[in-house]
């Protein structure tokens, strides 16, 4: 079952699992649909929603910045890699890790490891613990096998990958259920949760903004030379914490439309103006997407509706009403834009 995940994972990108006979056929393997399906849509389905999490927290955590996790963005640079990567292997194992606690597998269910035993002062191990050990041994499974190269990028992946599984742990919370007569609690039982996936994508992103820049050959093994290109590798590796989150060359141009690249540029992307309620990196995001691009800041005012007015009416109906509110929104735009509109306007008042 294992080795059928892993043709699985190689063949086919996390975002494009679909359904277990378009892996068999893909893959041209030739066994029973029964083994096909049980094997593939036992964690499938939750690799699948979990890719999507991942990447669905990186576009909010990168949503004002120059890169803005894009979906159309190939893998061409180890700077794409170290910010999707960690969210996509994070939210596979977070998935996972919830799906088993939950029961969806027949062959998982809570961390009871710990049981019984003393925590600390005043606190023994009990109820039901998030089983990250089983999220974390299929989300690699499924994510790493993506990585089939020996070279300093695919090695650069695979740490990157395990950061973001770690992320998992990190974030985990312990809570607790008070014990004793009349409510004394003299005695709690306690078990370790995952903390919402926004809280790992806030501490990925924290560790996105330190990552550390790698000096390594970024050309591929030799044939024959495998071992001694793993041997440089790890060399490199030695004093890099696993937590830790690397690149190996600076980013391209992100400002700048590129297609080879799937970088869409930052002409047309909306930016905040705000007051000092705002995060700091927030209120900075117009320098950012649109003057240090060289593009100027266009304000547009929209109209939005929304439902307003609610009221219960018995029984049993809720009734609202539809408000329309003036919004100011402001846009990153090329700076001969504006003088293109006057000039368009003069034009047209000495036509008329």
């Amino acid at each position: 079952m294992i080795y059928f995940m892993k043709l699985c994972a190689k063949r086919l990108s996390l975002e494009l699992i679909l359904t277990p006979p378009t892996c068999c056929n893909e893959l041209n393997i030739t066994v029973p649909l029964t083994f096909c399906s049980k094997a593939f849509l036992t964690y499938a389905s939750s690799v699948r929603v979990g890719a999507q999490r991942g990447i669905q927290e990186c576009k909010h955590q990168f949503a004002l910045e120059k890169w803005n996790c894009p979906e159309s963005t190939l893998q061409l640079s180890t700077h794409s890699g170290l910010r999707r990567a960690p969210f996509t292997a994070a939210g596979v194992m977070y998935t996972l890790t919830k799906n088993c606690t939950m029961g969806d597998f027949d062959n998982c269910g809570c961390d009871d490891s710990r049981i019984g035993q003393t925590g600390g002062r005043g606190w023994i191990w009990g109820g039901c613990s998030d089983n990250v050990a089983f999220g974390e041994k299929i989300s690699k499974q499924f994510v790493d096998a993506l990585e089939g190269g020996h070279d300093s990028r695919a090695a650069i992946n695979l740490h990157n990958n395990e950061a973001g599984r770690l992320a998992i742990k990190a974030t985990m919370r312990r809570a607790c259920k008070c014990h004793g007569v009349s409510g004394s609690c003299s005695i709690q039982s306690c078990w370790m949760q995952l903390a919402e996936f926004r809280e790992v994508g806030n501490y990925l992103k924290t560790k996105y903004n330190h990552a550390k820049k790698l000096d390594m050959d970024k050309k591929p093994a030799r044939a024959g030379n495998s071992a001694v290109n793993r041997g440089g590798i790890a060399h490199t590796f030695r004093n890099i914490a696993r937590t830790e989150l690397i690149y190996l060359e600076d980013s391209p141009n992100y400002c700048l439309k590129n297609q080879s690249l799937g970088v869409q540029g930052t002409e047309g992307r909306e930016c905040l103006k705000g007051n000092r309620s705002m995060p700091r990196r927030d209120r900075k995001s117009c320098r950012r997407l649109c003057f240090e691009c060289g593009l100027r800041v266009a304000e547009k005012r929209i109209d939005v509706v929304s439902t307003c007015n609610c009221k219960f009416h018995w029984c049993c109906t809720v009734k609202c009403e539809k408000c329309t509110q003036v919004v100011t929104k402001y846009y990153c735009v090329r700076k001969d834009n504006g003088r293109k509109q006057k000039a368009r306007r003069r034009n047209n008042a000495h036509r008329q």
